[in-house]
């Protein structure tokens, strides 16, 4: 019995170790097999994540469509949308496949971004192209018509009647004519005047632009110089510029001054542009004085070698437009006795032509020192034509009732000795000096002045034509047409 019991005692333990052993291996193998399925899904998603070097150079975010046609953000073609059944394949252990599928969908993402980006550039620089086209365009033909006029004399034409351009603003529309050359408002009736184009032999002046007349002015300032017809151009210059304007309201003058006779200085500022167009006057742009005699009276001089004093204002403008020359032809200019002044001397007698080229040589001095051509331009505006019948300004001079241009006959071909007199002032000046010689093409336009209606009639009598202007111009008129040559001016400038 006890032999039994001892044989069969290591036999039970034999069995033990062996069950136990292989327990012990199950039991290792299954921890082994359900680490490895515990551990895949947690992989996938990590690997997944990692940020792939992209080969292509970045590229800016812009707006774009997801793969569905949907607007969304720029950062959104490094995202991609889950999809549950790329879920269920990483929990069933399927990572690399997951992790193919969402780099190709983030591939085709980019893809589809990339392309559209291209189509949008495509279609940008398309426009972009378009737009240098059209300004090569406009440039090209902005060309053709500078070298056209290039080769014109500008001052050498006739009137021709133009309803489609003229006049540039409508009469009683702007506010910056004064009294005595608001035409209609004080009862002209007749309107044909206002219709005339100037066109040169051999070309067309391209057609006034307010606009881009207001943009060659942009942060600059223009300055007319010069007795009542630069006042007369100066006004004319604020009406055709206001009408490049779509708020009127932004311009003004800047001290709330209304344009009269007896102020001799304006500033008038274009808010939108930043530029002013300013009026200074000055009748001979030399210096005029008095003298006490011995009774005790003044008597006015001019110093034909002293320049202006209001020359300090001149030097800040950028464009300046100066004239002289009717109050040369009248009263004691005309006369020249004790008048003109040299020096500390009065001329007892002195001859009024020579006054005015020596008062001239004064003027191209000034400029010649004080104007810097880089960033100043000079005009001077040649002497306009008077039309006086039966007499000058001061004795019965008439030209009421005309109502169109002078035809033919000696008028169209005079020239006046202070013309010549300019002519020969700007050629010896070093800086250089446009010639805005208006001089033949007003002898055409005897139609043109105010002639009785320089002043309105409010109590309904016969107006009075026992002193008639036939010197200044109508508003819209005649000054109209030197702007619109200043303009032209500034064409060829840009260009040049």
């Amino acid at each position: 019995m006890s032999t039994s019991s001892s044989s069969s005692f290591p036999r039970t333990i034999v069995s033990y170790t062996l069950s136990t052993s292989l327990f012990i291996v199950f039991f290792l193998c299954s921890v082994f097999l359900f680490t490895r399925r515990a551990l895949e899904p947690s992989l996938t998603p990590y690997h997944a994540d990692i940020p792939l070097p992209d080969p292509r150079p970045p590229i800016e975010p812009l707006p774009s469509k997801d793969l569905n046609g949907k607007p969304h953000d720029a950062d959104a073609d490094l995202t991609v949308d889950t999809n549950p059944k790329e879920e269920e394949a990483d929990s069933r252990g399927d990572g690399d496949v997951a992790v193919n599928t969402k780099l190709k969908a983030v591939d085709d993402s980019r893809s589809v971004d990339l392309t559209e980006k291209t189509e949008l550039e495509d279609e940008g620089g398309s426009r972009k192209e378009e737009s240098v086209e059209d300004n090569n365009a406009e440039s090209a033909e902005g060309k053709a018509v500078v070298e056209k006029l290039r080769g014109c004399d500008l001052y050498k034409g006739s009137w021709v009647k133009d309803a489609d351009e003229y006049p540039l603003y409508q009469p009683g529309s702007c506010p910056y004519v004064d009294e005595a050359f608001d035409c209609q408002r004080n009862g002209r009736r007749d309107s044909d005047y206002l219709y005339w184009r100037w066109k040169p032999d051999g070309c067309d002046l391209p057609r006034f632009n307010a606009t881009d007349f207001l943009e060659k002015l942009r942060g600059k300032s223009l300055m007319l110089v010069g007795d009542s017809m630069n006042r007369n151009q100066f006004e004319s210059m604020l009406c055709v510029l206001r009408e490049g304007l779509s708020d009127k309201s932004r311009m003004y003058e800047v001290h709330g001054h209304n344009i009269t006779k007896g102020r001799g200085y304006f500033v008038f500022k274009f808010e939108d542009y930043n530029c002013t167009v300013e009026f200074v006057r000055s009748h001979f742009l030399v210096r005029e004085g008095v003298r006490a005699n011995a009774q005790g009276n003044t008597n006015p001089t001019l110093s034909i070698d002293r320049i202006d004093k209001s020359n300090a204002r001149w030097k800040r403008a950028n464009i300046l437009v100066f004239n002289t020359g009717h109050w040369w032809v009248h009263g004691k200019t005309a006369r020249g006795k004790n008048y003109y002044k040299e020096g500390d001397f009065i001329y007892p007698k002195f001859d009024a032509t020579e006054a005015y080229r020596r008062a001239l040589k004064t003027w191209a001095k000034w400029i010649d020192q004080n104007v810097n051509p880089k960033n100043q331009l000079v005009f001077y505006r040649g002497y306009s034509s008077a039309h006086f019948r039966g007499g000058e300004w001061d004795s019965g001079g008439s030209c009421n009732g005309e109502k169109e241009p002078v035809k033919k006959g000696s008028i169209l071909d005079s020239y006046p000795l202070k013309m010549k007199i300019v002519e020969e002032a700007i050629k010896e000046m070093q800086v250089p000096v446009i010639l805005l010689n208006v001089t033949k093409l007003t002898n055409f336009r005897k139609d043109g002045h105010p002639s009785i209606y320089g002043k309105i009639n409010l109590d309904g009598k016969k107006v009075s034509s026992r002193k008639q202007d036939c010197s200044h111009w109508c508003l819209p008129g005649v000054p109209d047409v030197w702007n619109h040559l200043i303009y032209v001016s500034l064409l060829l400038q840009a260009h040049s």
